[in-house]
């Protein structure tokens, strides 16, 4: 597929290019942003597990986003007949979800990853929603880094 590229502005990352095959219509908003329909992903940096998750229509509003399969989480869901006829969706190859993550500024070792709620996007007609997943023993707030056990070790003795 050829890239459409396109310029923004975003508060954020300054001016980027989006490649408009990327452009995400979310058929079901993002909790707390009803009026928000349009994203797109920015990689601003390739290297990261990390991608954003960028209002077309709000320049100041982005959210982290990543894969579990980056942090060696076991992940997996079944979309309810609802939200996959919403998205158009046939089959499970269709599907990528993605999952907004929290960084507090302070702690970034404190990042979570909310795993009730993905992002999930048709990857075929570029529909998309955040899906609350009805397996309430799924975290909002999962750690998404392991914590290294006191191993009972003074340092410095």
């Amino acid at each position: 597929m050829e890239k459409n590229l396109e310029k923004i502005k975003t508060t954020r990352f300054g001016e980027v290019e989006v490649d408009n095959n990327l452009l995400f219509n979310f058929v079901s908003p993002i909790i707390g942003y009803n009026d928000k329909k349009r994203f797109t992903l920015i990689d601003y940096r390739p290297d990261s597990p990390f991608k954003w998750l960028q209002s077309m229509e709000d320049m100041d509003l982005a959210f982290p986003v990543t894969l579990c399969s980056y942090f060696n989480i076991d992940y997996q869901f079944e979309l309810s007949d609802e939200d996959a006829l919403t998205l158009g969706v046939k089959s499970a190859d269709e599907i990528l979800a993605l999952n907004i993550v929290t960084i507090p500024q302070i702690n970034p070792q404190g990042a979570t990853i909310n795993l009730l709620a993905p992002i999930v996007i048709n990857t075929n007609n570029n529909n998309a929603m955040q899906v609350i997943l009805k397996d309430s023993k799924l975290p909002v707030r999962h750690p998404l880094f392991e914590k290294k056990e006191n191993d009972g070790t003074k340092e410095g003795k």
